[in-house]
């Protein structure tokens, strides 16, 4: 079931990216529209999953519910490309919170701790809800500002609730393990790279296209090694910050991926230069992504000498190359060569930080 649910939101997600099209120049309001529009689609996935890792009976009514989820987050998908004058998109996501509400509804007798964290969920998540309810009947212009009003409150509800909501923790493999999931089909945007090589290409587009492959790899490769090492297991409670850091982290490889598809597309175009806009978000979104792997390091433990160096590099790298180097293959292929750096660097620092925990245990 849970993979089922994540086959439909790897279609909303292409949608998402799909929304800055072929344009490698993309105006600041398209960027927010996307970064907007992935919040609300990762926070619809989210809220299932902090359901699952505390309750997840997977009866036959409880199934029954979640595939009508499935109906809404088709909805959210198909309403991407139109909002906000289409209602898809709010009609989608009522359906999906609005069963998530009813789950929470279904558990709350189970037990005095269900019906603590269950009213928490209950009382931020009713509110924002009733507040994309009202949006459908709101101009097309004005709907926009309700949804943002709504999803503030609905993201501030598990800080706000974190005394009640600590008390009951996630669980420690179930929670990294989904949301590690996500982060992956997230770097399916992977697919507007693919789809910017041409049929039959020639030699150097082949070389192009492994450079661009190079980055999502060691991405892929960093954020694998720290989910495997388990360093965060003791210290996750009830999941605020380390849920909240992957919606900046996963924005960040949506980008990227994106990004990375515009650059062999100019390339294939033969363009001299890339435009200061392509680059800004190339580095905006491997800067994002290198601090919010920091971040993550931090909930662990304080970061060492040699880890805020690691980070300090890949930062300074990046930030380097995409502000001096213009010409296209150039630039590709030192952004490679760094991030391929950075992730062999790191790789060794959490295996080393991973052995030094498991030591005193042995």
């Amino acid at each position: 079931m849970e993979l089922f649910l994540d086959l439909i939101f790897v279609y909303a997600l292409a949608a998402v990216v799909a929304r800055l099209g072929s344009d490698p120049t993309p105006s600041p309001s398209a960027v927010l529209a996307v970064i907007g529009l992935f919040v609300v689609i990762q926070w619809a996935w989210v809220g299932q999953v902090f359901y699952d890792t505390r309750f997840d009976p997977d009866d036959a009514l409880h199934r029954v519910l979640v595939l009508f989820a499935l109906v809404g987050a088709g909805a959210m998908t198909l309403g991407v490309d139109e909002v906000p004058e289409s209602v898809l998109l709010p009609v989608g996501y009522l359906i999906v919170r609005g069963v998530l509400l009813l789950l929470y509804l279904r558990a709350r007798p189970t037990s005095p701790m269900a019906g603590m964290v269950t009213t928490v969920y209950l009382i931020g998540f009713g509110s924002g809800w009733l507040i994309w309810l009202v949006s459908l009947t709101a101009p097309p212009d004005l709907r926009p500002t309700l949804w943002v009003a709504a999803m503030v409150i609905e993201l501030a509800t598990p800080w706000v609730g974190a005394r009640w909501l600590n008390r009951w923790p996630v669980d420690n493999r179930h929670l990294p393990e989904r949301i590690g999931q996500f982060t992956i089909i997230v770097l399916g945007s992977l697919a507007s790279l693919l789809f910017a090589v041409p049929d039959h290409p020639p030699p150097h587009m082949i070389l192009t296209a492994g450079l661009a492959f190079l980055i999502p790899a060691a991405v892929w490769w960093v954020y694998t090694t720290f989910v495997t090492t388990r360093l965060l297991q003791s210290r996750l409670r009830g999941g605020q910050a380390y849920s909240y850091l992957h919606i900046p982290l996963g924005g960040a490889l949506l980008l990227l991926g994106w990004a990375l598809g515009q650059v062999v597309r100019l390339v294939d175009d033969d363009a001299p230069r890339l435009p200061l806009e392509l680059r800004l978000l190339l580095a905006a979104s491997m800067v994002v992504w290198t601090v919010c792997g920091l971040a993550l390091y931090w909930l662990w433990t304080r970061p060492s000498l040699a880890r805020l160096a690691i980070a300090a590099y890949g930062v300074v790298s990046v930030s380097v190359i995409t502000a001096t180097v213009h010409e296209p293959r150039l630039m590709l292929s030192l952004l490679a060569a760094a991030i391929v750096g950075y992730a062999v660097l790191l790789s060794r620092r959490l295996a080393r930080a991973s052995e030094s925990v498991q030591t005193p245990e042995g």
